[in-house]
């Protein structure tokens, strides 16, 4: 078959570290933007309506974190499968995996988006949620839950981008729908005064425009590729093999989210302040996660593109061309966090804010900054695994991972106080890092066929 010769970064030829590294920039650039959706829901009201507000969207974060990562998870499955048929240059089955991602996971999410709707109210109870922000909390999930396959939508698409070597375009859409998150955050909270739901609402529209717009440019770009005439919008085989990566890879994309979700309750038992704290260095944490995942996930598709083009020198070589990078990232974060934590915390909190909840935010950014470096290692190790479809060691690290973090919290909270929540994160992320990294030792997952 003719290849076909597109303007993308070439993960099977060339110079592997910058080919790595152009691939995962866009990506990494791209993510950030993507927190910036959240940061700027936190930072408006927590500096515009009140402290309350900012514990509000702070509670709800856990949860909306983990459908994030179901969305992303997801995705990440639909790439797998995409960027294997890329590599092998069969393109009517390329055609074939992208049109039963698209079916199936705005199809998933609807019926996510209905289930959420509905049992907010009942989720941040079972967390228990101070009664103080209870209400603005579930009237921010319930207009989150709404427009949740525009999230679905865009992550997916920008996923098959991805698997095409053409991660600049994502980025582009994620700068366009941040900066209109940011526009209209304002707007709604300062001019309409609209509080916790105007940061919502702006949310979802700027989400559901990028959505829209990202799926014009897929259809279009799609048609460049030989065998898209009479392929089917469906198949169960294809969709049953993107779970077959899908499934662990949400459960491993999720494990901070859930993590955060299922410990929020050991947080909440420290009061409003506190849980403002926390949630302020929970947004910082998930700023200095995004280089590193972005890293994990660029090295999943380079992985799968590689093993579907049958060069197996070139696996080995980028993963450990990603660690150079991976401890790059991490000295800068330790040194930003280590640093410049006070003021950054400040940025999140109202001027009248107490005194607790600056120290609370303050002494987990001091401790987490130590530790990034482990998650990095983690995630490209995981991203060998994942884009190679070994999933059973992956997702018995990454429960693993999830176990210890839940049992730690609950079982030292009440001893050494919600320090124990912080400090059960980097124990969680040693061991899947040493559990993934003995799998990817023996070279099993050379022999995996998806």
């Amino acid at each position: 078959m003719a290849r076909v010769k597109l303007s993308r970064v070439d993960l099977i030829n060339g110079s592997i570290g910058s080919s790595l590294f152009l691939f995962a920039l866009p990506m990494l650039i791209g993510n950030l933007f993507q927190q910036l959706y959240n940061m700027a829901d936190s930072i408006i009201v927590g500096r515009f309506v009140g402290e309350n507000a900012l514990a509000a969207v702070g509670a709800s974060y856990a949860l909306t974190t983990v459908f994030i990562s179901v969305a992303i998870g997801g995705s990440i499955g639909a790439s797998v499968l995409t960027s294997r048929f890329l590599g092998a240059e069969d393109y009517g089955n390329l055609h074939l995996s992208i049109n039963t991602a698209l079916c199936f996971f705005v199809a998933f999410s609807i019926v996510l988006g209905v289930l959420g709707f509905l049992f907010s109210p009942h989720i941040l109870e079972a967390l228990n949620t101070p009664e103080a922000i209870r209400p603005q909390a579930i009237e921010y999930l319930r207009i989150y839950f709404a427009g949740l396959p525009f999230l679905f939508m865009y992550n997916v698409i920008a996923a098959i981008f991805n698997a095409l070597g053409r991660s600049r375009i994502p980025l582009y859409f994620l700068i366009f729908s941040s900066v209109l998150n940011v526009v209209l955050d304002l707007f709604m909270v300062t001019v309409l005064q609209m509080g916790v739901a105007g940061v919502a609402i702006a949310t979802v529209l700027a989400q559901g425009l990028s959505a829209v717009l990202s799926f014009v440019v897929l259809r279009r770009l799609i048609k460049v590729y030989p065998g898209v005439k009479g392929v089917p919008l469906f198949n169960r085989k294809y969709l049953a093999k993107m779970l077959r990566v899908a499934i662990p890879s949400t459960l491993q994309q999720s494990i901070v989210s859930i993590g955060m979700m299922l410990v929020q309750s050991v947080v909440n038992g420290f009061g409003e302040a506190a849980l403002a704290g926390f949630s302020a260095g929970m947004r910082i944490e998930s700023i200095c996660v995004v280089p590193l995942s972005a890293m994990g996930n660029a090295v999943s598709t380079f992985v799968a593109q590689n093993i579907g083009a049958r060069k197996w020198e070139r696996v080995a070589k980028g993963y450990y061309a990603s660690y150079g990078f991976l401890l790059a990232f991490a000295f800068v974060i330790l040194i930003v966090l280590e640093f410049f934590n006070e003021s950054i915390i400040e940025s999140f909190l109202p001027q009248e804010s107490s005194a607790e909840a600056l120290q609370t935010g303050v002494a987990y950014l001091r401790f987490m900054g130590f530790f990034f470096i482990l998650l990095g290692l983690k995630m490209a190790t995981d991203g060998v695994l994942r884009g190679a479809g070994d999933m059973s060691v992956f997702t018995l690290a990454n429960l693993l991972n999830l176990t210890i973090r839940v049992l730690f919290s609950y079982g030292f909270a009440p001893i050494i106080g919600i320090q124990a929540v912080w400090i059960a994160v980097p124990v969680g992320w040693a061991v899947n890092y040493l559990v993934s990294l003995v799998r990817y030792c023996t070279g099993k997952w050379k022999r995996i066929e998806i």
